[in-house]
């Protein structure tokens, strides 16, 4: 029996469990020369997900309606008429939300569980890891002593950005949701400081006390009035770092916010957008502060574990709640 979830309607704001069609067949799949079968270990959910159900141009296309989605996914290999893989492999790659499925290996990574845990290579040791590293290093450009804020700091990207950040010396200030994720950035991440968006009655005030010499970097992962409370605080050539926009994805109307060129000409700031893919040259050097960070206990990770292959569409949807510390990972 194989499992598979499909995108049944394009959600209207926040996606719900009635977007979402599961369908069961009774299959027994063959593999040809070249192909492997998989069966899935573990599936990643990410914000990023929720744009490419829309039909919008952008980055990637859109997914199809009645079509398999697909995500981040750890899968064993079951039987392998390829040469490059074998029974029993583990592999990384973009993959169907389908319990099981035959691949050619094309884009497929073999990741090694002696090494790390299976679920760190789609969090820490994935795109989650090179999304912070690399967001921070080519864009932030950090320099030892400046003070860097983090929205949405509790996530998956925003609590590794933190720990890189301190690596390399930087004050490091997260903005999280509730006390307990801002005691977690302190006691678990080593955030020199945190803010509750939630209580706080005055952001923009309580950034300022957070970081008395000013913003000289800022990770974005929200966007929304958050962002806006940091732009007052930016000091002059900081670095905008736009990696997400949480808070506007289920939008279904033009925000109004206020505008940013004031602040950017004032300062002379940088604010760049990125994917993680732009900068696919240099992840073998990046993997490889990561993995060498991981090993020797300066960088650590958080995950929130779903289990069950019936729950990844209501992982995904918990997203928009926060209801995630660090990396939202289901297990199947």
């Amino acid at each position: 029996m194989i499992q598979t979830i499909l995108l049944k309607n394009r959600p209207q704001g926040k996606p719900s469990t009635s977007d979402f069609e599961f369908v069961t067949e009774d299959a027994d799949l063959k593999i040809n020369q070249g192909q492997l079968l998989l069966e899935t270990t573990y599936v990643s959910v990410d914000p990023y997900l929720r744009g490419r159900m829309s039909d919008a141009k952008s980055y990637v296309p859109p997914f199809e309606l009645n079509k398999p989605i697909h995500s981040g996914v750890i899968a064993k290999v079951i039987e392998s008429k390829n040469d490059n893989f074998a029974a029993g492999d583990y592999v990384s790659g973009m993959l169907n939300w389908k319990t099981k499925q035959v691949s050619t290996g094309e884009g497929l990574l073999k990741v090694d569980p002696s090494k790390a845990p299976l679920s760190a290579y789609l969090g820490v040791l994935g795109m989650t890891g090179l999304t912070a590293y690399l967001g921070l290093n080519e864009i932030g450009k950090p320099v030892a002593g400046e003070t860097l804020v983090v929205s949405g700091a509790a996530g998956a990207v925003g609590s590794v950005v933190g720990q890189i950040g301190k690596i390399l010396g930087l004050t490091v200030i997260g903005i999280a949701g509730t006390d307990e994720k801002i005691d977690m950035l302190k006691t678990k991440f080593g955030f020199d400081a945190g803010i509750n968006y939630n209580t706080s009655k005055d952001i923009k005030a309580d950034i300022a006390k957070a970081a008395p010499n000013g913003v000289d970097i800022y990770f974005d992962n929200v966007g929304g009035p958050i962002s806006d409370a940091v732009f007052f605080n930016i000091n002059r050539f900081s670095r905008i770092i736009v990696c997400g926009a949480i808070s506007v994805y289920n939008n279904t109307e033009v925000p109004k916010s206020m505008s940013l060129q004031p602040f950017l000409i004032k300062k002379s700031a940088l604010m760049q957008g990125f994917i993680v893919s732009n900068y696919a040259d240099k992840f073998p050097e990046a993997m490889k502060h990561l993995s060498g960070w991981l090993a020797e206990d300066k960088l650590t990770y958080t995950e929130t574990i779903v289990h069950g292959f019936d729950n990844i569409p209501n992982a995904f949807i918990d997203l928009f709640d926060g209801k995630n510390k660090g990396k939202m990972i289901v297990k199947i």
